[in-house]
């Protein structure tokens, strides 16, 4: 976005937050031209649980694949080599900052925004492909197990409910994941139980097959 929108977008959350409407401290991100709004504390804490977990939490679905598969040792410590960086400099960006709002450029040379920004949303899996290969994966037709999470939002009107997020996974590696997937599930749980802006958690999921699918 640029130095320019990202003072205009920092100028528009300092508003916010004057008028009580964003009151958490907020990291603005500049990653080779795409703004992430982050929340710093746990945008730090999501990347430090993708690099431990186990499995490692990243699916190879380059187009050059027949189908998905979790990522190889060496696409994935690719993977942990890029978040690691990040993380470094978010805590760095952190260690300096002196106003609610801060904000810092990250150039991702070679990254792979697709993963990175999964693991920021606190995708339980985050999909990854061949850089070299463009956008194009091996979705397409795929049985893919789609997570919704809505809730309730009696704070903005009674009976509300609200779609906060939904991501998928091959059906083919549900199993491969689980213990991944159960960690997800009672983390955000956990989550939910310490806030008070949403009520009526509800976790569904379905398997599609789509002719096409975006990254």
């Amino acid at each position: 976005c640029g130095a320019a929108g990202l003072a205009e977008l920092r100028r528009y959350l300092a508003r916010l937050r004057e008028a009580g409407l964003a009151p958490r401290r907020l990291h603005l991100l500049d990653a080779g031209g795409s703004a992430l709004l982050l929340h710093p504390g746990l945008a730090r804490q999501r990347l430090a649980a993708a690099l431990r977990t186990h499995p490692p939490p990243f699916v190879d679905v380059s187009a050059r694949r027949r189908c998905p598969a979790l990522c190889g040792p060496v696409e994935t410590e690719t993977i942990r080599g890029h978040l690691a960086a990040l993380l470094a400099h978010l805590e760095a960006a952190e260690a300096t900052a002196t106003d609610s709002v801060s904000s810092s450029e990250v150039v991702p040379t070679g990254w792979n925004l697709c993963t990175v920004v999964g693991v920021l949303l606190g995708y339980p899996a985050a999909y990854a492909f061949a850089m070299e290969e463009g956008t194009e994966n091996c979705l397409a037709l795929t049985p893919l197990r789609v997570f919704a999470v809505q809730a309730s939002c009696p704070r903005i009107r009674d009976g509300l409910v609200v779609q906060i997020y939904s991501f998928s996974i091959p059906e083919s590696l549900c199993t491969e994941l689980k213990e991944v997937l159960d960690a997800w599930c009672d983390e955000l749980k956990e989550a939910f139980r310490a806030q008070s802006d949403f009520v009526d958690l509800r976790i569904s999921s379905e398997v599609v097959s789509l002719p096409a699918v975006a990254l």
